[in-house]
């Protein structure tokens, strides 16, 4: 019996996605539940698991294609026979070299794009097949042989001519540019989009403080290990961030707002949206009530997104929504930045590297780790004079987490 597979039912706001890699080939066993092909939406990666275990017998829709919820993907046969019968012809296959191997149209259009030999690309699927990723890989570590010229190069290639730096001193031609071009994935024309759209539509304005951080030091260092043995996390900076965020969104409300259209949506909930760096781009996790979350289960959420995050294995709904954005830029050492609001948005924190400098107490010149804070608004919805006091009352949080831990 054949069965067919579909593109499953997308997230609410998403209207199509790219297929990324099928995971198996026309003539392979399938097991039950096992992960066949992979989706890319604007902020996640779907899997399309088996719904039953067979031979795949025919794709319908190829790498780099575009799918939209429903879209026949490709047929399984769940024929006992052929399942049986399936491991004969790999067995053959894997004589093969991958130069015999039917390529996919996506590995033919990146071998045809860069002009290479598929015979001298290593494959590492089945029967020694050809992957996207095998060609990728061997494109970062290898310089592509000098193409071919021909009628339709020629000018290409005269472009490429040594320049001539003096009228005695030739550049070799060994010293030619290359380039590479490669899609923008979706996340990235995504996030391209968002951050371009912030700019165009917002009156954004960035105020700036400075915050001693030795007391939240001092704290983490009295408490981290008995914080690790009882709660299997260690204590961070973001929590304290978090913590001193919401208490200053309860006493700015506008800060925790968003424009839609004419009107100010007041959000009577704090969903902090944390920004982080993973192998697909920048994408921004949600922390749902992050004001009913104490600092424990804050950094066990936060290590949950990370490893997610790598493992490309967030949910749409962990990605969704938001009224409140942090960015910490300080882990890859930015001194002072900008960030860019993430719409709806009218707000965003960006925190920084933690420096050793001098400040004045109590008329005496002394040493202090000094962080500096960013916020970017909506000057539409948010005035000055609210955004500047707002990043007062997280500098006063942070300076006494006492504070912070009391509710006062």
């Amino acid at each position: 019996m054949s069965i067919e597979i579909r593109v499953p039912t997308l997230p609410e706001s998403v209207a199509d996605a790219t297929l990324i890699t099928w995971h198996k080939q026309v003539g392979e066993t399938i097991q039950k539940d096992e992960n066949l092909v992979d989706l890319e939406t604007d902020k996640v990666v779907l899997e399309v698991p088996a719904p039953q275990a067979g031979v795949l017998s025919e794709i319908i829709v190829q790498d780099g294609s575009t799918v939209a919820g429903g879209d026949l993907l490709a047929k399984i046969n769940t024929d006992t026979e052929a399942i049986v019968k399936e491991p004969e012809p790999i067995a053959d296959n894997t004589e093969a070299s991958s130069h015999d191997t039917p390529l996919s149209p996506a590995v033919r259009r990146i071998i045809f794009e860069n002009d290479l030999d598929p015979a001298l690309i290593t494959g590492t699927g089945k029967g020694g097949r050809l992957s996207k990723k095998d060609v990728q890989e061997y494109l970062a570590q290898n310089t592509p042989p000098p193409p071919t010229v021909t009628k339709e190069t020629k000018a290409t290639v005269s472009e490429k001519k040594p320049v001539i730096i003096n009228q005695t001193t030739p550049v070799s031609s060994n010293n030619a540019r290359s380039e590479q071009r490669v899609p923008m994935t979706r996340l990235r024309a995504k996030v391209a989009e968002r951050l371009l759209q912030a700019q165009q539509n917002a009156a954004m304005l960035t105020t700036f403080n400075e915050v001693n951080m030795q007391s939240v030091i001092d704290l983490r260092k009295q408490y981290q290990d008995r914080f690790i043995s009882k709660h299997g996390v260690k204590l961070g900076f973001m929590s304290f961030f978090i913590k001193a965020s919401i208490e200053a969104l309860k006493r700015f409300p506008a800060i925790n707002a968003s424009i839609d259209g004419e009107d100010i949506i007041y959000h009577g909930y704090y969903d902090v949206g944390i920004a982080v760096a993973s192998p697909r781009g920048l994408i921004v996790p949600v922390l749902r009530d992050a004001d009913q979350l104490d600092f424990a289960g804050i950094e066990k959420n936060i290590v949950d997104f990370g490893e997610k995050s790598k493992a490309g294995t967030l949910s749409y709904e962990e990605l969704n929504g938001g009224t409140f954005t942090i960015t910490n830029g300080g882990i890859f050492g930015s001194m002072l930045s900008t960030p860019i609001l993430n719409p709806p948005q009218c707000a965003i924190l960006g925190m920084h590297a933690i420096t050793e400098r001098p400040v004045v107490e109590n008329g005496e010149i002394v040493i202090r780790p000094v962080m500096y804070l960013a916020l970017s608004y909506d000057h539409r919805l948010v005035d000055g004079r609210d955004a500047v006091q707002f990043l007062v009352a997280i500098k006063e949080g942070l300076e006494s987490p006492a504070h912070l831990l009391l509710n006062i």
